[in-house]
């Protein structure tokens, strides 16, 4: 399995003060060195500003990201759906992206090589996706995928809320269920995987840049290792054959690639049945305020 991480620096970042967001980066450093899983993680250049101009202390949290060995990518300015915006507009949003993970790979004389798409959501027709991969070509950059895609970003909204009241039992509660809903989806891309391929695959998990990844993260990848996975960089898991499977996929939704994979193998309804779902309480807590 590879580990994947979007919105950095942080997913709450718009309104996480400067200081806070240096802990809860060092939280979750201390998290992944404990775990000692590989990472390739995906900025939000837009989530750098303070008061609209890049914020030096923030891009000092993905040096920090850097010198951990977590490979950063780019994951556009302004996180806009690629499904909403003409092709052009989506092409601009992952030029003004490049800016900061540009310079910080070139004072190492390197380039970042990985793009992560705003809410899996790759175009809405053919002809707009293949301006935008085009354009990805031009830049050296390869197409992140998800296959165990999940909403931890509404336990990490939930989470956030409790913190913000002062709600230690509540931050707790959420947390419990965190990890067994991450797990439950992992089983159950497995065995569509198992379906699809009539073996396992190599997966890529999402996850997000937040407080609750910063203090959890760790049990998970101990609970994962438990259950018989092991972990290698995003560039081992994509040589799985699997990955060169067709997708046309065109739909309002940003999905997993094996759901992309299954669709475009005809299957519908009932195939896509068990998903895990987010406790009601844990959505309640979330609210709809959230980057």
């Amino acid at each position: 399995m590879a580990v994947t991480m979007d919105d950095l620096p942080l997913n709450t970042a718009s309104r996480t003060g400067t200081a806070e967001l240096e802990r809860i980066t060092t939280r979750l450093l201390a998290q992944l060195r404990t775990a000692g899983v590989p990472v390739t993680a995906f900025v939000n250049e837009g989530k750098l500003a303070v008061k609209g101009r890049r914020d030096a202390e923030r891009v000092r949290q993905l040096k920090r990201c850097l010198d951990a060995g977590i490979e950063l990518g780019n994951h556009t300015f302004a996180h806009k759906s690629q499904n909403d915006v003409p092709a052009e507009e989506a092409k601009e949003d992952i030029r003004k992206g490049k800016r900061t993970i540009d310079e910080l790979y070139a004072e190492r004389g390197g380039r970042p090589r990985w793009f992560r798409h705003p809410y899996l959501q790759t175009g809405r027709d053919s002809a707009t996706r293949n301006a935008i991969n085009a354009y990805l070509d031009s830049l050296g950059y390869r197409i992140a995928p998800v296959t165990v895609d999940n909403s931890d970003w509404l336990f990490a909204a939930a989470y956030e809320n409790a913190a913000a009241e002062g709600d230690s039992a509540g931050m707790r509660t959420i947390a419990g269920a965190y990890v067994p809903y991450m797990l439950e989806c992992v089983r159950y891309y497995e065995r569509m995987a198992d379906t699809l391929f009539g073996r396992p695959v190599a997966q890529t998990l999402l996850m997000h840049a937040n407080r609750l990844n910063g203090d959890h993260a760790a049990e998970l990848f101990r609970r994962l290792r438990n259950e018989g996975y092991s972990f290698v960089t995003l560039d081992e898991a994509l040589r799985d054959p699997a990955y060169a499977s067709p997708d046309t996929f065109f739909g309002k939704g940003g999905i997993s690639w094996l759901h992309r994979w299954a669709w475009t193998r005809g299957h519908r309804g009932a195939f896509f049945a068990g998903e895990p779902d987010v406790p009601e309480f844990v959505k309640n807590r979330a609210g709809t305020k959230y980057d």
